[in-house]
C-alpha cells in the first residue's frame, strides 16, 4: 500500500529538481536517489508521475533525443504550483533529511532486514519465528529506552 503523501512529495521533488535544470526521465531519478537518497526509484513510478504532471501542464518536453529520451522542464505553471505549494515542499524536503539521518543510522539495513524476513517467513520452522518474535520485541524495547533517554 503507498503511502497517501509519498506521491505527492515525489511529486514536488521532481517539480523542485527540474525548477534547476531539464532532466531526461533516467536523470531524475538518478538525481532523486543521489541527493535525496530515495533508494532505487523506479520507472514505474517516475514515468507515470512524469505524465500526469505533463498532462497537467506542470512540465513539457523540450526536446527528445535518439532511442526516444526526453527531456523535461519545468512550465510557468509548474513554478506556480511550486510556489504554491511551497509549505509541503518544506515539509517533503525536511521528511527526506529525517529519512537520509536514518539511513545513515543503519535505517537501509533494518529495512533489507524486515523484507527478507517477510520473504522468507513461510518457510521458517516455528523455533526460528520464536527467536525472530524475541529479538523484534528486545530490539523494541531498547529503543524505546533510548528514545526515553534511558539506558
Amino acid at each position: 500500500m503507498e503511502r497517501p503523501k509519498y506521491r505527492g512529495y515525489l511529486k514536488l521533488l521532481i517539480l523542485h529538481l527540474l525548477e534547476e535544470k531539464p532532466l531526461h526521465g533516467y536523470g531524475i531519478m538518478a538525481e532523486l536517489e543521489k541527493r535525496y537518497e530515495i533508494p532505487s526509484p523506479s520507472a514505474g513510478a517516475i514515468y507515470p508521475l512524469l505524465a500526469n504532471l505533463k498532462k497537467n501542464k506542470l512540465i513539457e518536453v523540450v526536446e527528445t533525443e535518439k532511442r526516444e529520451k526526453k527531456l523535461y522542464r519545468i512550465t510557468e505553471k509548474g513554478r506556480s504550483y511550486l510556489q504554491e505549494h511551497q509549505n509541503e515542499l518544506k515539509e517533503a524536503l525536511e521528511k527526506v533529511d529525517r529519512f537520509k539521518e536514518f539511513s545513515r543510522l543503519g535505517g537501509r539495513k533494518l529495512f533489507k532486514t524486515i523484507r527478507e524476513i517477510m520473504e522468507v517467513l513461510p518457510s521458517l520452522s516455528e523455533s526460528q519465528k520464536a527467536e525472530i518474535s524475541e529479538e523484534i520485541e528486545n530490539f523494541t524495547k531498547r529503543i524505546k529506552l533510548i528514545l526515553l533517554g534511558g539506558e
